[in-house]
């Protein structure tokens, strides 16, 4: 995969404030405000840096975190993990693998059959609906 590899300023012109936060400063949305929270219509999400798809409607379920989760990601080279120790916690933090994007956090407590939630900021992600028929 092509590594989409910005300055700060190209960032900067091609989000939104408040995407730029999420996605290169590692920002998180208020829980239960973002905008696909709640969204139950079949698509996929990509990534609202780079446009890769990440995830699949199929595999979103709602975990009553307050953010949209999913059990895995659209494929195994779409999302990578990082450990990440910031607020006295240890996390595994979700990024985008192509501009490496901060997504959210993945955590060993969904359902089946991953056991995995993968809780992303609805900032870093854009929703691509699949046509109708």
């Amino acid at each position: 995969m092509d590594k989409l590899d910005l300055t700060e300023a190209e960032w900067r012109e091609r989000l939104t404030p408040e995407r730029y936060h999420v996605l290169r400063e590692g920002g998180t949305e208020p829980a239960f405000a973002g905008s696909l929270y709640d969204n139950h219509e079949a698509g996929d999400y990509l990534c609202a840096g780079c446009g890769l798809k990440l995830f699949e409607s199929r595999t979103k379920y709602d975990s009553g975190s307050g953010w949209p989760s999913f059990t895995q990601p659209a494929s195994e080279d779409a999302v990578t993990d990082h450990q990440d120790m910031s607020h006295g916690m240890v996390r595994t933090e979700s990024r985008c693998a192509r501009c490496d994007g901060h997504l959210g956090h993945v955590f060993p407590d969904g359902p089946p059959p991953t056991g995995l939630r993968y809780c992303m900021n609805s900032l870093s992600l854009e929703f691509e609906p699949h046509e109708k028929g």
